[in-house]
């Protein structure tokens, strides 16, 4: 018998779209982060947009990025989420400017 299968490593490219600017957007992201163990960044992008990169276990990206939508969805009107491979690259979550 088998134990229990160690959560694969992921990382996410999400774009959020919306009024996501001037509203806390990157501050509320990094604070929630704090709860998880993840690495990457959140970014203001000149278009209006917010970008966030996030690397982690599979199941805390999952659980991240849904308490992220659900905190700030009365502003945002789009999410974009790409897989990508996972880097490691990070070694904590910040705000990028």
């Amino acid at each position: 018998m088998r134990g229990p299968r160690a959560d694969v490593m992921v990382r996410k490219h999400v774009y959020y779209k919306g009024d996501v600017q001037g509203v806390g957007f990157r501050y509320t992201t990094t604070r929630i982060a704090k709860h998880y163990q993840i690495s990457g960044y959140v970014k203001n992008m000149s278009d209006g947009r917010v970008e966030v990169v996030v690397e982690g276990a599979e199941s805390e990206v999952k659980v991240f990025l849904e308490d992220v939508a659900d905190t700030m969805k009365r502003y945002v009107r789009d999410r974009r989420i790409i897989d990508e491979p996972c880097s490691g690259e990070f070694s904590n979550f910040d705000i990028r400017f």
